[in-house]
């Protein structure tokens, strides 16, 4: 691993493990020129350059140590935007994105992870027309990055008198939080509406413009903010969710464009593909980018996913190392 110290000397993690460092070449440069003025010094000097050596090497070993653990953050950050959308099938296909949804915040509160709303829309019989989330945890991008795409449901609705089954559809968009955004948003580019909250929370929602939607005009990238209870805050996070999205966008496309070329198709976080299919009559879950099922799959609405999970992470490093 090449290190440049100066670039990790304003670091507040590594800054003073660097002045240490620097400290130490002084010495030793210093130890080197007294060798060289008095050779009767030299075995004294010798013993110094050998204990100075030694810690150089367990500094940059620890600094090493902090850069990789920053890199896997940035890479797999414990933050993330999860949103759902309903597909095709009207009715049914918001109740079955409001039961990922519900999927979803049950995974993460088993794992200990926290779960609040951002913002949601609701079909006439109370489903999710879209939905949106913000989840914290430790591990919690590496465990669900993999759930973006298109996911199908098979069943007979409540309400078909036939028997007849459907199929109705829902995307689900995972988008990393990164402290270091790619990104830059030029605020030339951005359209900001202010407006009521709806739903509970009484004078407030009624009378002040909490509601926050930016629209970034080059892509039409749309985003809201709603359930924080102030304008500057519901901005803050709405311009939060937009630097996810926007990153998420322009990725896909390089994967686009990059697609015909790799071999693994599981992390393309591609929303238009179809990736998984939930059977409820043959009480089966079937993804179908590791061709793999699951049964008991009520259980799984319950938020008992890590099988499902754990495989699609083992079918990714299985195929990193093999490539």
């Amino acid at each position: 691993m090449v290190i440049s110290l100066d670039a990790l000397s304003g670091n507040p993690k590594t800054s003073y493990l660097v002045s240490r460092f620097r400290d130490l070449e002084k010495d030793e440069a210093e130890i080197v020129s007294m060798i060289t003025d008095d050779a009767q010094m030299s075995d004294l000097a010798k013993e110094e350059l050998s204990a100075i050596k030694a810690e150089k090497e367990a500094l940059m070993k620890h600094i090493e140590d902090i850069v990789k653990e920053e890199s896997q953050a940035e890479e797999y950050p414990n933050e993330i935007i999860l949103e759902v959308r309903a597909g095709a099938g009207g009715e049914e296909a918001a109740l079955f994105a409001e039961k990922l949804a519900d999927m979803y915040k049950r995974y993460a509160l088993k794992k200990g992870w926290q779960w609040s709303l951002v913002n949601e829309s609701h079909s006439a019989l109370g489903g999710y027309k879209e939905a949106v989330f913000e989840v914290s945890g430790q591990g919690v991008y590496k465990a669900l990055r993999f759930e973006t795409g298109v996911h199908r449901i098979q069943r007979i609705p409540a309400t078909e008198k036939s028997g007849r089954v459907h199929t109705s559809t829902a995307s689900v968009a995972i988008l990393p939080i990164r402290k270091k955004s790619k990104i830059e948003i030029n605020p030339v580019d951005l359209e900001i509406e202010f407006s009521r909250s709806g739903g509970a929370g009484g004078q407030n929602v009624n009378k002040v413009e909490t509601a926050v939607r930016i629209v970034h005009k080059p892509t039409n990238i749309d985003v809201r903010s709603t359930a924080e209870r102030s304008q500057h805050k519901n901005r803050d996070k709405a311009m939060s969710i937009l630097a996810a999205k926007l990153e998420a966008f322009y990725e896909e496309e390089e994967s686009k464009k990059l697609s015909k070329h790799r071999k693994d198709q599981i992390g393309t976080a591609d929303r238009s593909e179809k990736i998984r299919t939930y059977n409820i009559l043959q009480d089966r879950l079937t993804d179908h980018r590791v061709k793999e099922s699951w049964h008991n799959i009520e259980q799984i609405f319950a938020g008992d996913l890590d099988a499902v999970v754990d495989s699609l992470r083992e079918h990714v490093e299985k195929d990193s190392s093999s490539s």
